[in-house]
């Protein structure tokens, strides 16, 4: 019998997966303040999905090719003279819904909405745990290519541009990336919760880092402890294991600043 055939230990390795891909993603997101940005990408995933379901072909390439035009287009609206936070909240929510309307029309086809909407990492299969995988090796290595441009443009754009960084480029890469993490994490988590793995383990690890390299590595950590918590308490509690992750990382999250103001007080 080998190993990946216990279906616990796929689901482990797919939160891993899905984690250490997502928690440097997400500290771009916390400093660029794009929360938004996330939503509508993962909200952008379910029409994804009936697009893959009525021209029969893969889940993860729908989902991909989704996420990536929805990023595409906000990322080209951004600096327009838009106001962002309410075309993003339009483009998250009609996205959604029209996602789950043209589910509906797909025929002959019946669709479990609850895992697309919140994941199903018991289900995961060993060829998730590729693409998982891949996914997140490509997301991470996207990353340490474009570190430090990156960081230049997300900091200080001035110096990006003075240094040859074009942030629209950088943007992009962000998008790119963010596409990608969305489409691996569907299954695990679901549309409606990937933008908190993005986000959360980020905002924990804000509270112990000096540096954008250690908040990285700490939001890794976050993410691990937040999976493996998460999975062992939604067999202990019997609860939904997707929801269940998103728990424990905001429960850590509560931790982590109940920490801060105990430091203040100390201080």
């Amino acid at each position: 019998m080998s190993l990946l055939d216990d279906f616990i230990v796929r689901a482990v390795l797919a939160g891993l997966g899905l984690v250490l891909a997502a928690a440097p993603l997400g500290c771009f997101v916390v400093w660029r303040r794009m929360a938004y940005f996330g939503d509508a990408t993962a909200h952008a995933a379910l029409l994804g999905v009936a697009l893959a379901l009525a021209f029969n072909i893969s889940i993860f390439v729908g989902v991909l090719s989704v996420a990536l035009i929805m990023a595409v287009t906000v990322s080209a609206l951004s600096g327009r003279g838009f106001a962002m936070d309410t075309i993003l909240g339009v483009m998250a929510h009609s996205s959604l819904a029209f996602g789950l309307v043209a589910v509906s029309f797909v025929p002959g086809v019946r669709v479990d909405l609850m895992a697309y909407l919140f994941g199903d990492i018991l289900a995961v299969g060993r060829s998730d745990l590729v693409v998982i995988w891949l996914g997140a090796a490509l997301v991470v290595g996207l990353l340490y290519w474009r570190w430090s441009a990156l960081l230049t443009a997300t900091l200080n754009p001035d110096l990006a541009y003075a240094s040859g960084i074009s942030p629209k480029r950088e943007q992009m890469i962000l998008s790119l990336a963010l596409a990608l993490v969305v489409a691996v994490a569907i299954k695990v988590v679901g549309t409606l919760l990937i933008a908190a793995m993005l986000l959360i383990p980020a905002a924990s690890a804000r509270t112990f880092s000096r540096t954008p390299e250690r908040m990285a590595a700490i939001a890794m950590v976050i993410g691990v402890l937040s999976v493996l918590g998460g999975i062992q308490s939604a067999f202990t509690f019997d609860t939904p294991t997707g929801p269940t992750i998103v728990c424990v990382a905001a429960l850590l999250f509560v931790a982590a600043n109940l920490v801060r103001l105990l430091r203040a007080q100390v201080k």
